[in-house]
């Protein structure tokens, strides 16, 4: 007879392949319900939907514990009572302290060990997601997947909005007049090397951050790129270009508006012409297969916009895109 095998759980076949994580059958969730970093309302209720939706009954059914970050109810109530624009900024003291929340949290799960995934709210939090998981792995390079370069400095924004914002403070490209050691968002150092940043899925990027991104070097594939060699290869080369060696973790950045509408039309920001679904669920896979992911943001579920058709299948596919990152497979 031959030998008989057990199977492993999607989590302890990820927790074996990791490079980096001490406790890799463990996901530490982190909910940001968040809206301050633009104007719409409704994405602070996008993790609350996720979780509705069973996203960690789904994570335990992979065999993950779940370790679930406390305080959710309180990023509301950070909000001040006055909260005036600084030059172009808007709301900039309470996406200040948000970020600065989820900074800490992110900051716990990866000190012990654990995938990091946080589940937005808008992509200002990831201001506080970098930060903390790059207190941790100092070496980290980071995969943001997006239809927007969200690197606008507080000059160069034309909304004001922060969401658009968040890696131009991470990366240092802020000038002292727009990032003073004595503002909200002194606490912020810079933390991402210009390297180790890869964009997968632009297709709206404002005149000011082409041109951030054509003085800096910054990588990014667009979705001509993704037209014109495929997704497969996108990824590798995105991969290539960030962890040629793949020897180094990896944080992976995802708004859901990298999507096309017709995939995942509840989000604030939507842009036709985007990654279809399996290209959104390849990205995800390989990055899985590579054993470096640490860290994962979902964010810009908008449970208000759209009829509930539109929000259940925005927050299924938001769902599914964290499972495929953490090890679920086709077969």
């Amino acid at each position: 007879m031959g030998e008989s095998t057990i199977a492993l759980t999607d989590a302890q076949a990820m927790a074996q392949r990791s490079k980096f994580l001490k406790n890799g059958s463990v996901v530490g969730v982190t909910c940001v319900p968040f809206s301050g970093g633009q104007p719409k309302g409704g994405v602070d209720d996008g993790p609350v939907e996720m979780m509705r939706f069973g996203i960690l009954d789904q994570l335990q059914g992979m065999g993950y514990q779940i370790e679930l970050s406390n305080s959710m109810d309180k990023y509301r109530s950070m909000r001040p009572e006055s909260d005036p624009p600084i030059g172009k900024m808007k709301n900039p003291r309470y996406v200040s302290m948000a970020a600065r929340r989820v900074a800490e949290q992110v900051q716990e799960h990866c000190s012990n060990g654990r995938m990091a995934v946080t589940l937005g709210g808008d992509h200002s939090i990831a201001m506080g997601t970098l930060v903390g998981s790059t207190a941790v792995y100092r070496d980290l390079c980071v995969i943001w997947v997006d239809a927007h370069a969200d690197v606008n400095t507080p000059s160069t924004t034309d909304s004001g909005n922060l969401h658009g914002c968040p890696l131009s403070f991470v990366l240092g490209l802020c000038s002292p007049d727009d990032h003073p050691e004595d503002g909200p968002f002194g606490w912020i150092k810079p933390c991402v090397s210009k390297d180790r940043l890869v964009y997968i899925g632009l297709r709206d990027v404002d005149a000011g951050e082409k041109a951030i991104l054509r003085e800096h070097g910054i990588k990014a594939f667009s979705m001509h790129d993704v037209d014109k060699h495929g997704i497969g290869k996108v990824v590798e080369m995105a991969l290539d270009h960030v962890n040629k060696d793949r020897s180094l973790p990896i944080h992976m950045s995802f708004d859901v508006d990298a999507l096309d509408p017709s995939v995942a039309p509840a989000t604030g920001t939507p842009v036709r012409g985007g990654l279809t679904f399996r290209e959104g669920h390849y990205i995800c896979e390989a990055v899985a297969e590579t054993g470096c992911l640490v860290a994962l943001d979902l964010v810009e579920v908008n449970p208000a916009l759209g009829d509930p058709d539109s929000l259940r299948q925005t927050v299924a596919v938001g769902c599914s895109l964290v499972r495929c990152s953490l090890g679920e497979t086709l077969l």
